[in-house]
């Protein structure tokens, strides 16, 4: 049995690397977002999803219907999927974000938010667990974090066992499609909550989040005049 995980299409807000975190605000998907659905939905017909489940954001329900076609699939919302409660920090460039959570830490609530980054992060994969309730294949439609999350776990657990987890993940790109069968779902989401749990409690040991050389030299290329922000950091 298989869950197939799937970032939304593309957005204005990923063009200008603005962050949305709010599931009120009406973002929906881009002309290139709407026309790369269109050119890939041979790809998820291939796959013949018995149901759609997608985060509360109009994106992913966009996306979802857009490449499901004039099949008649059924769709379930689950909150928990959605994107990070960015706070004070709604519609603002991803760089005014990140320079407060290299400072703050992954643990911090920002301001006018629900969550941290961390806490986010863990009702995400307990949103994805939730689709081994449903039936077999599963297209589950989410946002860029949980997918680069998801990466850089498979890719330290062969590469670097023990790595601590970064402030800052690799890029996903747009309707980036990663296969999870249902043993590895369990035990990728497991492993990764048990990081998360270690981690706060060494964060509560120390007394508070320490900055990490690797975090300040990942943000200096956020700011660089010549390097262009990653769409997957902007989780738009």
């Amino acid at each position: 049995m298989t869950t197939y995980l799937l970032r939304h299409s593309s957005t204005h807000y990923s063009a200008a690397h603005r962050v949305n975190g709010d599931p009120t605000v009406d973002l929906p998907l881009d002309p290139a977002g709407r026309a790369a659905c269109r050119t890939g939905s041979g790809v998820i017909t291939a796959v013949q999803p018995k149901i759609w489940l997608t985060s509360a954001f109009v994106r992913t329900g966009e996306t979802a219907r857009l490449l499901m076609g004039d099949t008649n699939q059924p769709i379930k919302v689950e909150p928990a999927l959605n994107e990070v409660d960015y706070g004070q920090f709604e519609g603002r460039l991803f760089t005014e974000y990140a320079r407060w959570l290299v400072a703050a830490g992954p643990w911090e609530k920002p301001p006018g938010a629900a969550e941290s980054q961390r806490e986010a992060i863990r009702r995400m994969l307990a949103g994805l667990r939730s689709a081994l309730q449903l039936p077999s294949p599963r297209m589950v439609v989410a946002h860029g974090l949980l997918a680069s999350v998801l990466r850089w776990h498979r890719r330290a657990a062969s590469d670097a066992p023990g790595r601590a987890m970064p402030i800052f993940f690799d890029e996903v790109p747009c309707l980036y499609l990663v296969r999870i069968e249902d043993r590895e779902l369990e035990d990728l989401t497991a492993s990764l909550l048990a990081v998360l749990d270690a981690e706060e409690q060494e964060t509560a040991a120390a007394g508070g989040w320490s900055s990490r050389p690797e975090d300040q030299r990942t943000l200096a290329t956020f700011d660089g005049p010549s390097v262009q922000l990653e769409e997957t950091n902007s989780h738009a």
